[in-house]
C-alpha cells in the first residue's frame, strides 16, 4: 500500500494558506502571503538538509487550487524540486478533465473511492502539497498516513487552516524532529492508531 503523507507549513495557530508568495492565494483577503520567506532566508544548514530529504521525487496528490499555481510554475522551475516534472501528478476535481498547461504526467482523480485505489496500488508515497480543501477530505475519511509539518513561530488569525471541522480524532507518532535557531519546528508523524483517554494522578 502506498502512504499519504501531508507534508504543509503552519503557523503556530494552524494557517496553512499562502505560504509562499503575496499573489499566491489572497481569498477572502488575506493580506500575509509569503509569511515563510523570512524564515527561509534565515534557515540553517540543518534546516535546508531536513527540508530536502523531503521533498525527493514522489507523486504528488493535488487539490484543483494547488494544481493550478503548481502547472503555472513548476514546468520552468524544474530545477528546485528536482523531479516535480516528471513524477505524476494525481488532481482532484470535479470541474477539470483534462490538462491545459505544459505540465507533464497528469491525472485527474473525482471520488474518495479513487484515492483509496491509488492508495492501494504500487508506486511510490504519495505526497500533499497545499491543496486545503482536499486535506480536510483524507483528513475525514482516515486516508492521511503522515503529517509532515513545519510550524513557524506566528499567528496569523481566522484564515485558511489545516485542521478543520470533519477532522476524526486520531492518534500519531513523532517519527522525526528539528528544531532551527529561528523557532522553527520540522515534526514528522505517522498514524498510530486509536485516539486513548485516562485521568492524570491516578
Amino acid at each position: 500500500m502506498r502512504k499519504i503523507i501531508v507534508l504543509s507549513f503552519i503557523t503556530l495557530d494552524g494557517v496553512m494558506q499562502a505560504p509562499g508568495g503575496p499573489e499566491e492565494d489572497t481569498s477572502s483577503g488575506f493580506k500575509y502571503g509569503g509569511w515563510t520567506a523570512p524564515y527561509f532566508y534565515e534557515a540553517d544548514e540543518a534546516a535546508g538538509e531536513f527540508m530536502a530529504k523531503r521533498m525527493k521525487s514522489a507523486d504528488l496528490l493535488l487539490g484543483r487550487k494547488t494544481f493550478d499555481i503548481f502547472a503555472s510554475y513548476w514546468p520552468t522551475h524544474g530545477n528546485i524540486w528536482p523531479g516535480v516534472n516528471e513524477v505524476t501528478k494525481y488532481v482532484m476535481s470535479n470541474t477539470i478533465t483534462m490538462n491545459k498547461t505544459d505540465w507533464k504526467n497528469i491525472v485527474f482523480l473525482k471520488s474518495v473511492d479513487e484515492i483509496k485505489s491509488l492508495r492501494h496500488s504500487e508506486g511510490s508515497d504519495i505526497q500533499v502539497h497545499g491543496s486545503g480543501n482536499l486535506i480536510q477530505t483524507l483528513l475525514k475519511h482516515d486516508l492521511v498516513d503522515e503529517l509532515w509539518l513545519v510550524t513557524f513561530p506566528i499567528t496569523l488569525g481566522n484564515d485558511k487552516r489545516l485542521f478543520s471541522e470533519g477532522t476524526i480524532a486520531a492518534a500519531f507518532t513523532l517519527t522525526d524532529s528539528l528544531v532551527t535557531p529561528n523557532g522553527v519546528i520540522f515534526a514528522n508523524y505517522k498514524r498510530s492508531g486509536e485516539v486513548r483517554t485516562g485521568t492524570i494522578g491516578e
